[in-house]
């Protein structure tokens, strides 16, 4: 498990973060994302989640739907990805 950092006063952040994952049996393999909102109580707000299953990923630019905690997708809240598989990837 990985964190990105934590970007305050921002909307539309910008992470820019890469992540390396070593996978045993890839086509058993999840990414999972979730997305927290931070403020001044403290606490981490739930903001959505995605799993990807690792062996559909394709490189490339994408965006992913984010879903509440019930699994139900929002209407219009997507994370833009760049995925690469060996290289690093220039956006």
């Amino acid at each position: 498990m990985v964190k990105t950092e934590i970007i305050e006063d921002e909307w539309l952040p910008v992470w820019n973060q890469e992540f390396e994952f070593q996978l045993r049996v890839p086509e058993l393999a999840v990414l999972r994302i979730e997305v927290l909102e931070y403020d001044t109580t403290g606490r981490p707000d739930f903001g959505g989640q995605t799993c990807l299953p690792v062996s559909e990923l394709r490189t490339g630019i994408r965006t992913v739907p984010l879903h509440d905690k019930k699994g139900n997708k929002y209407k219009h809240v997507r994370l833009l990805l760049g995925i690469n598989f060996g290289l690093p990837y220039e956006l």
